[in-house]
């Protein structure tokens, strides 16, 4: 444990290191976390960058991933420099923490988790012995931080006693809000190019601009792999869907500054930092209903999965032809991150949580 006033905390990462150069929603806001920890006056070391995750259920290389975790265990037990508390971002079934519960207890420092999920039926098949891993690290966090209601299910299920549930809303990395849209420009979507789940939305945007009518014109910001699938998807619209490709921060601020509204069906996002960036900027978003959304988007004003591409065209078609709408929605999006999603209310939850427990442990 330190033994100085300023206070080091250990933070880790099993899935994927937030160092790494390859642009993932999953990374950025590791590293956004890291920067809200450091605001309350903290030094945050990046202990480990080990990955563990285990993506198709293979038990030869779970045993393979323990291995090198417990030989990463030990190390940190012995040579890591004193710290005051560790923090573990995204513990779950395919990417358990598998290091720091024992490497708090050694060092008799706290120990708490920002965004896992308990997952019971994970305890059998393929990744029962992970599931299990994720299950008993989640048990050890004194406070686990949740960032979504449909998280919040399953923790209060299985929560351990004594233990504290605290929310923390996806958060953008500012202090204060972005250039407003003039809402005057192309339609924008933003998504990475490979296949799965970001394959399936742009297949859902293919979808709904078949039935889309009047003067329009949409922008594609990204892109990975499966570009030329996407770019297979979009042919039928040819001079109305332009690629930007992988834009930079600064570059992708430029063009919400312009966009007329967001669209993005967000197949099986969690939140996605892409709706929070779109509604700092006053743009009004269109996107599927799904759980993990309604915790970033205004209630209500977003039609039902179940209705698929139909319904999202006429969302669209509604928005396009209403620029007072546009205006009214994108006025009230920015009030609302303004409000819950930046980085000074998010660093202020986490460090009401954690005092506490670095006092108590000192």
């Amino acid at each position: 444990m330190s033994t100085s006033t300023a206070k080091r905390i250990a933070f880790y990462a099993p899935m994927k290191s937030p160092r790494h150069p390859v642009p993932s929603g999953d990374r950025e806001m590791a590293r956004n976390l890291i920067d809200i920890i450091a605001a309350g006056g903290a030094k945050v070391d990046l202990v480990t960058e080990l990955k563990i995750f285990d993506k198709t259920g293979d038990a030869l290389l779970q045993a393979q991933l323990r291995q090198k975790a417990a030989q990463e265990t030990e190390r940190l037990c012995t040579q890591m420099p004193p710290v005051d508390l560790w923090v573990t971002y995204h513990n779950y079934y395919k990417a358990p923490d598998l290091i720091g519960p024992q490497v708090a207890r050694s060092q008799g420092i706290p120990y708490v988790q920002i965004e896992s999920t308990r997952a019971a039926r994970r305890l059998n098949g393929a990744w029962a012995g992970f599931a299990q891993s994720a299950h008993e690290a989640a048990d050890r966090a004194a406070v686990i931080f949740y960032l979504t209601a449909n998280d919040l299910i399953t923790l209060e299920r299985d929560k351990h006693p004594n233990q504290t549930l605290q929310s923390l809303p996806p958060f953008l990395p500012g202090s204060t809000l972005p250039t407003a849209s003039t809402l005057d420009g192309p339609m924008l979507s933003v998504g990475m190019m490979r296949e799965g789940d970001k394959l399936a939305s742009y297949q859902i945007i293919a979808d709904s601009l078949r039935g889309l009518q009047g003067d329009w014109l949409l922008q594609i910001a990204g892109d990975g792999p499966a570009r030329p699938a996407v770019e297979a998807l979009m042919a039928p619209f040819a001079g109305r869907v332009r690629f930007l490709g992988q834009l930079s921060r600064a570059e992708l601020a430029k063009t919400y500054e312009q966009a007329s509204l967001f669209f993005w069906p967000g197949v099986n996002e969690a939140f996605g930092m892409v709706y929070l960036e779109a509604q700092s900027h006053g743009v009004p978003v269109v996107a599927q209903d799904r759980p993990g959304m309604r915790d970033v988007l205004a209630p209500g004003r977003y039609p039902d999965v179940a209705l698929g591409a139909g319904a999202l065209t006429t969302r669209l078609q509604e928005l396009l032809s209403a620029p007072g709408l546009r205006n009214q929605l994108g006025a009230q999006a920015r009030e609302r991150i303004a409000a819950n999603h930046l980085a000074p209310a998010a660093s202020a939850r986490f460090w009401s949580a954690v005092a506490p427990l670095i006092e108590e442990s000192r």
